[in-house]
């Protein structure tokens, strides 16, 4: 194996990014990243996409698919080239997406979007992972579920999302029927882009089961939500299995087929190696980080945190966004939880709730907002800034699941700074951590050690935060790019050089066992911060619809507000 590499593609919510890893000892010779030229649409469909510029509504999150397609020619080369390699001693190439991501395709795999006359339908492109416009679609499935006591539902927290396959679904059904009943495919990202590698559509057990509602019960074949519980759903809509969803299902570590002369020419490597089955980027982060066995909990820390731990239990987890037979290795129930927003959140308060007197003395330091705000806020005493923060500026994913939930900040004064209001986001998102450990816990399903992965793991601040929060031993996984070394251990696997995914990792993984302790004083009054957090989780989050009423007073005065635009537009 010593010189033979493999290639992992890690696609994100705003870039690709690609690694060379070599086969014997996972060593990491190259990488790249692409960002994607058209990033996020959330506001409108640019001018050079529909003809003109088209407004989205509210809560919308849309890709392009021709952005996937370049990350492989560009990064994947680009990777080869810094990695100093023979491409033609790759034998392998694997990739991993953000889920749930949804791409609406022709027979053939062509994106809506890409057919004449559609690219001006808002429906006909990605609806990107955090698309949470089906919250209504999806409390509808929720209580119709309920009420029929599908025997699926406990299996996803008791919950199904709006960022889920049948959620998007349903919206493009009722929303532009025309659209859906030209669309022949409802594919996720994972495995479009695997289609675009190898030529050949297989549906990957990881999103199938966590996002498309796919389960096996007593050791029978899997099955999905039946036709019986889509008509009643809605009318018209009892064949969106059978007709859109329902395909070959691939075990992950399997080989999907092999590179076509056209994905070669893309990413400059061998026609006919190996192509993996998709997968996840949180999922595909656990053998990475060396987490195969039970008890260990991986958070992959990015513009989201995804949570996935194997045990040897199958349980009933409250809110939990699934757990699935094999949905990380094989043999162990995979279970997964997650936080909507996080790094989006640090982010959102730099860019629009910094005053100019922070950004121009963090310049004089030379550092960027949030090192400055991280130095500052790093010299307080846990409890110092007298706030607690609700951390649902993104929705919550885990444990409400409810997309109309909104953020939160408790006990500002005209004392509060800057660095207050950070350091109280960054203990928020560990709060919600928390949440999600804790009803682990409760359901029995241990959680032993916390293992870090993404780029937040930079932050010392709150990797220590994270620790004292949940009093868990925290981990960091030893690579800058945890999800591409995933799919590259996946991709391994499916050129045969190893049996399985958990032999594999043990070569090829890396993490830092213990790098955080929780301290026990800090731990301590963190308890005391928590309390109130879940007084205003519970209070926000069950008892009040008020977060959920201003999201609808939002959406109506937008709408206005776009209707009387065109009514203007039109009358001059």
């Amino acid at each position: 194996m010593s010189d033979q590499y493999v290639v992992g593609v890690d696609y994100g919510t705003l870039s690709g990014r690609a690694v060379v890893v070599r086969v014997s000892d996972g060593a990491e010779l190259g990488t790249a990243v692409h960002p994607y030229p058209h990033a996020v649409l959330e506001r409108a469909l640019p001018a050079e996409l529909a003809g003109s510029e088209r407004p989205l509504p509210p809560e919308w999150a849309l890709q392009v698919p021709e952005d996937y397609r370049e990350v492989l020619r560009v990064a994947v080369p680009a990777a080869v080239a810094a990695a100093g390699v023979d491409p033609a001693d790759v034998i392998g190439i694997a990739t991993d997406f953000t889920a749930c991501t949804m791409v609406p395709t022709l027979a053939d795999g062509t994106p809506l979007n890409e057919v004449d006359g559609l690219a001006d339908r808002p429906h006909a492109y990605v609806k990107l992972w955090k698309h949470h416009a089906a919250q209504g679609q999806a409390d509808r499935i929720n209580e119709l579920a309920r009420v029929r006591e599908e025997a699926w539902l406990p299996r996803y927290g008791g919950l199904i999302s709006s960022e889920w396959e049948f959620a998007k679904g349903l919206q493009l059904f009722e929303e532009d029927p025309a659209l859906y009943d030209r669309m022949e495919h409802w594919v996720e990202a994972a495995d479009w882009i695997v289609w675009q590698l190898c030529g050949t559509y297989v549906r990957n057990a990881c999103t199938a089961g966590y996002k498309g509602i796919y389960q096996r019960f007593d050791g029978r074949e899997g099955t999905y939500p039946s036709p019986e519980f889509l008509t009643a759903l809605s009318p018209g809509f009892g064949d969106f299995v059978t007709d859109k969803l329902e395909h070959r299902i691939g075990a992950l570590g399997d080989r999907a087929g092999t590179l076509t002369a056209q994905a070669a020419a893309w990413t400059g490597l061998p026609e006919g190696i190996a192509v993996a089955v998709g997968n996840v980027d949180a999922h595909v982060t656990a053998p990475a980080a060396q987490a195969v066995g039970s008890g260990q909990m991986v958070a992959i820390m990015g513009t989201s945190t995804c949570h996935v731990m194997n045990a040897e239990v199958l349980r009933e987890v409250p809110g939990m966004c699934g757990v699935v037979d094999g949905g990380i290795v094989e043999g162990l129930w995979g279970y997964e939880a997650g936080q909507s927003g996080v790094g989006d959140i640090f982010g959102w308060f730099v860019e629009h709730g910094v005053p100019a007197y922070v950004a121009e003395a963090a310049a004089r330091n030379g550092e960027s907002v949030h090192e400055h705000l991280t130095r500052l806020a790093s010299a307080q005493e846990v409890g110092e800034h007298g706030l607690v923060v609700l951390d649902w500026h993104s929705g919550n994913r885990s444990v409400l699941v409810d997309h109309e939930l909104s953020g939160l900040v408790v006990g500002q004064t005209l004392a509060t700074r800057a660095e207050d209001v950070y350091r109280a986001l960054l203990e928020a998102t560990a709060f919600g951590t928390r949440v999600i450990v804790e009803t682990f816990r409760d359901s029995g399903v241990p959680v032993e050690e916390f293992i870090v992965a993404g780029g937040l793991a930079r932050n010392a601040l709150l990797m220590q935060v994270y620790a004292d929060v949940t009093r868990l031993p925290l981990s960091i996984i030893d690579s800058e790019q945890g999800p591409a070394l995933g799919s590259a251990i996946h991709a391994a696997v499916a050129a045969g050089a190893y049996d399985d995914v958990p032999a594999a990792a043990k070569q090829m993984g890396k993490v830092r066992r213990h790098v955080y302790l929780p301290d026990d004083a800090r731990a301590a009054a963190y308890d005391a911060l928590f309390e109130q957090y879940l007084a205003l989780h519970d209070h926000f989050g069950r008892a009040t619809t008020t977060m959920r009423r201003l999201k609808a007073i939002r959406r109506d005065a937008v709408s206005r507000r776009s209707h009387n635009a065109t009514a203007e537009g039109s009358a001059s």
